[in-house]
């Protein structure tokens, strides 16, 4: 009896074990069958979709991400929407700024084209017009020279305008006359004409039978009258502005310090080289030539302090005294 029951024990035993193992099996099964089954579908999925997502899932996807990085920009702006307000008040200002920026240009562009248009029609009224046009004529300097000799050189009609006149060719037409040395002609608006005029002076003169032929400093023999007062005399053997031996003259003349010009009565031109002064006293200066003529004119003065009536200054460094 007891063999029995001990029998019929571990037959459920076993029976039980065989149960449990065959549920396990049977789920393992299934588990398998699920498994193989998804990754079948998977598998489907794939092969039939790879590189080709549906367009429901990628707008979802694309629309998630573009909401989180907007989300995360806010997140990470400083201020938040008052960042933004002030952003945008600025891009205004700077589009307001601009707009008058392109609007004063505007304005500019337009004002100068007025000015340019005034101008225009000021200048072709001056020249057509008797607006600016000559009433006066003014000379200075002129002494020598008389008023009516340069008026006539300077050939201007009165009611001419002023913009159409040459005044540079007026002025070499007056510096053509032989007692002036040069000429310049002004405009000044609105209807007057000036003419400057600077004479020529004599340095020297010479004698010939027509009468005493005055030269300038430049040695241009520009007169022939009355021996003027105070001006030395050249003696030569041919004086004249080609002659060598007067222009030689002519250059210690000029280099001759003004208090000792003042004594010179008579200049004698042997040579270029052979030039003496003789002063209105009576004493002499032997120039020599017209070489080294600054160290001359520096020690000729100091030099006539001294006792004596002929002076040598023809070596500067070794000058003499008789």
């Amino acid at each position: 009896m007891s063999r029995r029951l001990r029998s019929g024990a571990r037959g459920r035993g076993i029976g039980g074990t065989s149960e449990r193992a065959g549920a396990g099996a049977a789920a393992r099964t299934r588990s398998g069958t699920r498994e193989r089954s998804g990754s079948v579908a998977s598998g489907r999925v794939s092969a039939g979709t790879v590189g080709q997502p549906r367009p429901g899932a990628r707008d979802r996807v694309r629309a998630e991400t573009t909401e989180h990085t907007e989300t995360s920009g806010r997140a990470e702006e400083p201020g938040g929407v008052r960042f933004e307000a002030s952003r945008r008040v600025g891009a205004e200002l700077v589009r307001r700024l601009r707009s008058e920026r392109v609007g004063g240009l505007r304005q500019l562009r337009l004002w100068g084209l007025l000015a340019v248009a005034l101008l225009t029609v000021a200048l072709v009224s001056a020249w057509f017009t008797p607006m600016l046009s000559v009433r006066t004529v003014e000379i200075d300097g002129a002494v020598a020279v008389s008023q009516d000799q340069v008026r006539e050189q300077l050939r201007v009609e009165s009611g001419r305008s002023m913009l159409r006149i040459d005044t540079v060719e007026m002025a070499r037409r007056v510096a053509t006359l032989p007692k002036v040395r040069t000429a310049r002609v002004q405009r000044v608006f609105p209807s007057t004409v000036r003419v400057t005029v600077v004479e020529r002076a004599p340095l020297l003169y010479f004698d010939s039978p027509q009468g005493a032929h005055l030269m300038d400093v430049d040695g241009v023999e520009y007169a022939i009258e009355a021996a003027p007062i105070g001006v030395p005399k050249l003696v030569a053997d041919r004086p004249g502005a080609a002659d060598p031996v007067t222009v030689a003259a002519v250059a210690v003349l000029a280099v001759l310090p003004p208090a000792l010009t003042i004594q010179v009565a008579q200049v004698l031109a042997r040579t270029v080289s052979d030039i003496s002064l003789q002063l209105t006293d009576g004493r002499s200066v032997l120039w020599g030539g017209a070489n080294d003529a600054e160290r001359k004119a520096q020690v000729v003065l100091p030099l006539l302090t001294r006792e004596g009536t002929v002076f040598d200054v023809s070596s500067p460094n070794l000058v003499t005294v008789k």
